[in-house]
């Protein structure tokens, strides 16, 4: 039997209004941008639109409906590959986020409602039948609490692995984490009673790893990314050096550029985590939440993923490979991946 090559994003869509400004605004006062964007956003459709663009097979499970806003962000999804299943009920308040993107430093500043400032949503009775038919892969960003863990257990009983984006603890989530096979946490992930995943990563995994979780990396901006396994397995993976221009969503990227990597690679988790950090790179490298998807920098990357995905090598990766030191994904296929 062939494996499954297929990715499911399940998680938070908004429509985000992007503007590219000189430095922090003024409050108060009237500022002009450098230019903008209208797109969509959120941490599960971002990370869609990056799989997409390396991966074939990739649907985003969230909430868009009817609204007004719901047209800008139907279109950018398709135009970059993504298929919907949308499970909005009558009159969603699609969440309208807006951002702030400064050129010269790359900084960003983001101003959300969150998908639980709308509700959030679940599959509420309906059938979800199917729905992981072909998919190798659950990406769950948490922002639908209640849907996430509807779609986790789904996973559970067709025994495919879940990759967690633990942006932020959310209490709601914790009751995901058996569920979860690998948790990518950023800097600022906090359990409860603990510090920072970036001032202490080997306390956040400790931590996760009691609470079910076979796997767990910390990403920390420029830094190196740590990552631990339950049976004692770690280590570091360096992250490309770049001049960074714009990096919103720049973790949503590394998120889905992991688990395309994950799905399309199948081998050492320090060796995927260290090609969705190229990725990444990439996209902090290039101004525009979509421009630097067709640069030939990601040309380049996701012809390293088709080849991957065709059992084709395609050239190294930092950060291991099959069969050494790395987190062998293949070998937790069989045991830790299948939680």
């Amino acid at each position: 039997m062939s494996r499954p090559t297929g990715l499911l994003c399940v998680g938070l869509t908004t429509l985000d209004v992007v503007h590219h400004v000189s430095g922090p605004p003024r409050w108060g006062r009237k500022e002009r941008t450098l230019g903008g964007e209208l797109v969509a956003g959120g941490p599960a459709a971002n990370a869609a639109v990056t799989s997409a663009r390396l991966l074939p097979g990739v649907r985003l499970l969230t909430a868009i409906g009817t609204g007004p806003a719901a047209g800008p962000v139907r279109a950018d999804l398709a135009a970059h590959s993504v298929r919907v299943v949308d499970l909005a009920p009558p009159d969603w308040p699609l969440p309208v986020a807006s951002a702030l993107v400064d050129p010269a430093t790359g900084e960003r500043t983001v101003v959300s409602p969150g998908a639980l400032g709308a509700g959030g949503v679940s599959a509420g009775g309906r059938a979800l039948d199917g729905l992981l038919d072909g998919v190798g892969l659950v990406l769950l960003d948490g922002h639908h609490p209640a849907l996430a863990a509807e779609v986790a257990a789904l996973a559970a009983r067709a025994r495919v692995p879940v990759l967690l984006d633990a942006g932020s603890w959310k209490d709601e989530v914790a009751e995901l984490l058996p569920r979860v096979a690998l948790a990518a946490c950023s800097a600022d992930f906090q359990p409860p009673g603990l510090r920072r995943a970036g001032d202490d990563p080997e306390g956040v995994a400790t931590e996760l790893h009691r609470r079910g979780v076979a796997s767990v990396l910390v990403t920390d901006g420029p830094r190196p990314i740590t990552w631990r396994t339950m049976d004692g397995q770690r280590g570091t993976v360096p992250v490309p050096s770049v001049r960074a221009v714009d990096t919103l969503g720049a973790g949503d990227v590394f998120h889905g550029a992991l688990a395309a990597a994950l799905v399309a690679r199948g081998g050492s988790l320090a060796g995927c985590a260290g090609l969705a950090a190229e990725v990444a790179a990439a996209r902090c490298a290039h101004l525009g939440s979509r421009d630097w998807l067709d640069t030939p920098e990601l040309t380049a990357l996701a012809a390293r993923f088709a080849a991957r995905s065709k059992g084709r090598p395609a050239g190294g990766s930092r950060g291991g490979s099959p069969g050494r030191r790395g987190g062998s994904v293949g070998r937790l296929a069989s045991g830790a991946w299948r939680r």
